[in-house]
């Protein structure tokens, strides 16, 4: 992953729009000039975290001034584009909401069954979730290039405001009795998929319109993330070809 580092560079950089996945900063930082950055991220709505010195230290060589900016590797759209473009398309658009997910991976095959399914975007926590970095994109298959995808700092209010512009809630979780296949997945969509450690979010299930899981006949009892979604997804595809 590119990155920039040093205080006054990043700061330019943001000015003049760039896109960042994400900011370390280091322990303890003070001053006027820190100060400019901070608002900076918070108004552009970049994530950043405080690390150890050390960190920072292990990941570049230079003078880093205790930042270190790590630039993103694809184009984000705000909440408002990506629903409003999802909407302007024909037939019924489907959007997947990442709760959790931190492998990068996982992230690249959702995104990739996404796009092949006919999905039109997908969006993430700004903190919490899987860098979308160069790996992320090599498992997507190019697929992060060609949907819309979204980083919003609060994973509840996006969707809500989902469904205040017409989508339906529907969390996978195998903490409910109902099926998959026990529950309208046409119209405009947005499935939630949770970790594989947590599931979804508590928060995210309350706000739900529907929860549904995938039946289970093994001792196992799950399913890796990426394959859970694309089982989901491809039902929500069988019932949109009827």
């Amino acid at each position: 992953m590119q990155y920039l580092f040093g205080m006054h560079p990043v700061i330019e950089a943001i000015r003049a729009g760039k896109k960042f996945d994400k900011v370390l900063l280091k322990q303890g930082l003070e001053g006027p000039q820190f100060r400019e950055l901070i608002t900076l991220l918070g108004e552009n709505d970049i994530a950043y975290q405080y690390v150890p010195v050390e960190r920072l230290n292990r990941s570049v060589r230079g003078a880093h001034q205790g930042v270190i900016a790590y630039i993103s590797e694809i184009d984000y759209v705000d909440i408002e584009t990506l629903v409003n473009n999802a909407l302007a398309t024909e037939g019924q658009p489907l959007l997947v909401i990442l709760d959790g997910v931190s492998d990068v991976r996982n992230l690249g095959a959702i995104a990739r069954t996404l796009e092949c399914a006919g999905g039109k975007g997908i969006i993430v926590p700004a903190k919490g979730g899987a860098a979308i970095n160069a790996d992320a994109v090599k498992a997507s298959a190019g697929a992060l290039m060609r949907i819309d995808t979204c980083k919003v700092p609060n994973l509840r209010l996006a969707a809500y405001y989902l469904q205040q512009s017409g989508f339906r809630i529907v969390a996978a979780t195998e903490k409910v009795d109902k099926l998959m296949y026990e529950t309208d997945l046409t119209g405009p969509l947005a499935i939630v998929m949770g970790s594989e450690g947590t599931g979804v979010s508590k928060a995210m299930l309350d706000l739900a319109d529907d929860r549904v899981k995938i039946p289970m006949a093994g001792e196992i009892g799950s399913l890796n993330v990426s394959v859970a979604s694309s089982v989901i997804l491809y039902e929500a595809v069988r019932q949109r070809m009827k």
